[in-house]
């Protein structure tokens, strides 16, 4: 055998085997590429508008002024889940706080619970609701100075068909009325469905009100009797090719004048919808969309004394968007303008369906913190200046 036929056959040997390595190593590349997790889709970014105060600066104003940020319930809760908080005062200066909780939204163990603030501390958390062995929403309290402290919630297994009950103290909730419905017969949800009622210039109470059997549908529920009756407006009316969705639910009212109230609503068209009333909440204008951004989900709004605005909600403009960051804004200029004045909440997670009302020396707020507790904001007005 020559040299010359020896070298040739190495030379094919040697090619052979680089081929096989190749195809083994190309075979392990490609399952390897095959068998890695998939690349995290990018995160949405959305803009976010620019606030007057970070919130570290906030707090310590909070705190400076004599305030409290505090958390209602620690983590050993007895339940598993709590949404949709609701704050009052009692005439007697007394906070209550009140939500739902159980094991999960919509469950047929969730219940109403609630919890007084009273010598500079939260009593721990009592069920004060359970009608029946469907799921318990969206507790509302209200304070009528000359009647007392009003509990609203909602009752059954499915939202189109909820019915309305409420509750009534006249010790700073200390005990409580058996729960009866509002409007008795009623499917679908009247009076109050998330805020607050307000007190009008006349006396009358007006209730934000809605319905979602298919679409959703904002009304106002109105009584002269101190919440005994109640007379329903027209649903708000609302264009579709405006709103794109299933509408607009969960209004927030204010009386700029008298006579003269206003809503606020969440919708499902990226943006907070608005509604006004000349006649005291018995007919309104059609909704339309503000600048203002919505994620679908709830806002809520107090008016001071001042005429000042204050709004809570989570500057998200996309249906179904984020819960966080939540924002404290003010209007001067009844709710046609806005500034943001500080995020409250800025991590990741779910901070949402703020209520905020007046104190006795400034505001009181609350809102869900990651469905796992309450967090409540205690701000003297001197916090504002």
């Amino acid at each position: 055998m020559t040299k010359r036929f020896i070298s040739q056959l190495f030379v094919q040997k040697t090619l052979v085997l680089a081929l096989a390595l190749l195809a083994v190593s190309g075979y392990a590349g490609a399952e390897q590429a095959a068998n890695a997790p998939e690349p995290a889709p990018p995160q949405e970014v959305f803009p976010l508008p620019e606030t007057l105060y970070d919130t570290q600066t906030f707090t310590g104003k909070v705190l400076r002024s004599g305030g409290r940020v505090d958390f209602v319930f620690g983590s050993d809760r007895p339940f598993a889940q709590c949404h949709a908080s609701t704050i009052a005062q009692a005439p007697s200066g007394e906070l209550l706080c009140a939500w739902f909780g159980g094991t999960e939204e919509k469950d047929p163990d969730v219940g109403i619970w609630y919890a007084r603030f009273t010598n500079g501390a939260w009593a721990p958390p009592k069920r004060i609701a359970k009608v029946n062995e469907t799921a318990h929403w969206n507790p509302v309290l209200f304070t009528d100075p000359e009647a007392g402290v009003f509990l609203f919630f909602k009752v059954g297994p499915e939202i189109p068909y909820w019915q309305t009950y409420w509750m009534k103290s006249a010790d700073a909730g200390l005990t409580w009325t058996d729960p009866v419905e509002l409007v008795p017969g009623d499917n679908g949800g009247r009076g109050p469905v998330k805020n607050k009622p307000i007190i009008l210039s006349d006396g009358a109470w007006l209730a934000p009100a809605s319905t979602e059997l298919g679409a959703w549908k904002p009304f106002c529920d109105r009584s002269e009797d101190d919440g005994r009756t109640w007379t329903r407006s027209a649903d708000f009316a609302i264009d579709p090719v405006q709103v794109i969705g299933k509408g607009a639910i969960q209004p927030t009212f204010w009386e700029s004048s008298p006579g003269n109230v206003h809503a606020l609503l969440r919708t499902t068209a990226a943006k907070i919808g608005r509604a006004d009333s000349t006649d005291g909440g018995r007919t309104w204008s059609p909704m339309r969309l503000t600048g203002m951004p919505n994620n679908n989900s709830g806002i809520d709004l107090e008016k001071l004394d001042d005429n000042r605005l204050l709004l809570l909600y989570n500057p998200i403009g996309k249906d179904w968007g984020p819960r966080t960051p939540l924002n404290l804004a003010v209007s001067s200029d009844n709710g046609e303008t806005w500034q943001d004045l500080v995020s409250l909440e800025t991590a990741e997670g779910e901070y949402s369906y703020p209520a905020i009302i007046r104190s006795g020396d400034g505001i009181v707020l609350c809102y869900t913190w990651r469905r796992e507790r309450v967090r409540c904001w205690q701000i003297p007005a001197a916090a504002f200046e």
